[in-house]
């Protein structure tokens, strides 16, 4: 059985109950406390994974690999900051319940059981615990007309995906005979794959596109986004599309990487429609928080050209691309969540005007994020898309790295609009409202690694290597 491998997501699942617990007998005034025994706990968990060994475990449902530790500590990382960021705005809009964190923690578990998963079946339990705890999230406001459709939006949308994603797992099963990723990559390195097979893949990967907001199941985003409240917003543009993206990784090139030519076009098509989407679709938008989720959907299309390329150098990009979009999304939301007056939450770019003259600090780290965005260098968002367009380049998709390249200068449009608005539109109302420290700090953390990761790249470009190693090696 070697449990022993499994035991961060053991940990931490053990550490949410008894959090559970601290909170519903302290009652009201435990949510900082839960949340600081939170932060506590992703801590452990990401020391443990750091630690862990490599295997298998439960008779191949559970893996752990260098692939999956790169993905889990990043989701850790970015739920650590989300909570964090949190704090503050939960205070201000009555939101500080201590059942927030917990929600955090357990979707965090299940973003742990997906990219660890070695059958279609693990796979499938690891997504429904993330969901069902982003569903609630999402309409965590429950006060707020905006927040409750949001999360009745997500949830609809998000069990018709579970639906396509299941019926295609059973389909795999009757055609294959079983659900095990290493059962599945010998069924298919025969000459012959069963065109029912190829139909099961095909559902498989609808379900897995829907968690990362890729073209043409993308329709939930903006709503979604503009919607559930800032933090909430901040932690679904990141962890979960980490791992939903690892997990596609995972599941595409590990049992299904056998029949890529029967799936790579299908990969460039969503790749394509969701680069051109993000940068057209976001050119008109007047609400910061639904142009990010334009802006999301575009990222994800870079993201999954090294998927398409399904070579080392490719996997390799699509994971430090990962950790710089991590990054950077998080330090944008950091200074929406900033963006307040007279106690009075903001999120239309117009907003910003001014905001060089009134707090130069924040318009310059807001400069900062997209610019990187935008790809323009020497900023991470830069180096990111470098490595995925060589990729392409080096597999022969010169499609994929013409519309990247073209898509990124349409989309430079709309981030240099913002940084227009900040520097050179005269403010027609007072400055913004004093922020939290917590929130200057996870906004100067953030820019610092995005003005900076090209001094020393190195050890997030190796840990990406040895990751795709796993998978292709």
């Amino acid at each position: 059985m070697n449990w022993t491998l499994a035991l961060p997501e053991i940990v931490l699942s053990l550490c949410g109950m008894g959090i559970l617990v601290v909170g519903v007998l302290r009652k009201a005034e435990s949510t900082q406390l839960c949340t600081m025994l939170t932060l506590g706990a992703f801590l452990i968990a990401a020391l443990l994974v750091v630690s862990a060994a490599t295997g298998a475990a439960y008779h191949g449902l559970f893996v752990s690999d260098p692939f999956s530790g790169f993905a889990q500590v990043l989701i850790l990382a970015a739920a650590a900051l989300v909570l964090v960021m949190s704090l503050d705005f939960n205070a201000r809009e009555g939101l500080a319940r201590f059942e927030f964190p917990v929600l955090v923690l357990f979707s965090v578990v299940g973003m742990m059981i997906m990219v660890s998963a070695g059958n279609l079946m693990t796979l499938y339990l690891g997504l429904e615990l993330q969901s069902l705890a982003l569903y609630v999230l999402t309409a965590f406001a429950r006060d707020n007309l905006r927040s409750s459709e949001a999360g009745l939006k997500y949830f609809v949308l998000g069990a018709l995906a579970a639906g396509l994603m299941l019926y295609g797992i059973s389909l795999v099963y009757g055609f294959s005979g079983g659900t095990g990723f290493v059962h599945l990559t010998h069924a298919l390195a025969g000459p012959h794959v069963s065109p029912g097979l190829i139909v099961g893949v095909v559902f498989v990967l609808a379900g897995l596109v829907f968690k990362v907001s890729a073209v043409p199941f993308h329709m939930w985003t903006p709503d979604v986004y503009e919607g559930a409240p800032t933090p909430v917003t901040a932690f679904l543009g990141t962890a979960p599309k980490v791992a939903a993206m690892a997990l596609i990784l995972r599941t595409m090139l590990s049992p299904f990487g056998h029949i890529q030519p029967q799936w790579q076009l299908l990969i460039e098509i969503i790749s394509i429609a969701s680069m051109v989407l993000g940068a057209l679709a976001a050119i008109g938008q007047t609400n910061i928080k639904r142009l990010m989720a334009y802006s999301s959907i575009g990222h994800m299309g870079y993201a999954l050209i090294g998927l398409a390329a399904g070579t080392m150098s490719g996997v390799r990009g699509t994971l430090v691309y990962l950790v710089v979009y991590v990054f950077m999304n998080i330090g944008t939301f950091a200074v929406i969540i900033a963006m307040r007056r007279r106690g009075r939450a903001l999120d239309k770019i117009s907003d910003l005007a001014g905001l060089a003259r009134t707090d130069p600090a924040l318009a310059l780290v807001m400069a900062v994020f997209m610019f990187s965005m935008a790809g323009i260098p020497p900023m991470s968002g830069f180096f990111g898309k470098l490595y995925i367009f060589l990729a392409a380049v080096q597999s022969g998709l010169w499609t994929l790295a013409v519309v990247g390249v073209l898509t990124s200068v349409v989309g430079a449009f709309y981030y240099i609009r913002i940084i227009w608005v900040m520097y050179f539109t005269d403010s027609v109302e007072e400055a913004f409202d004093t922020r939290a420290p917590s929130l200057s700090v996870v906004a100067a953390a953030a820019g610092l690694f995005t003005t900076f990761f090209f001094l020393l790249p190195a050890p997030i470009v190796d840990a990406a290597q040895i990751a795709a190693k796993v998978l292709l090696g």
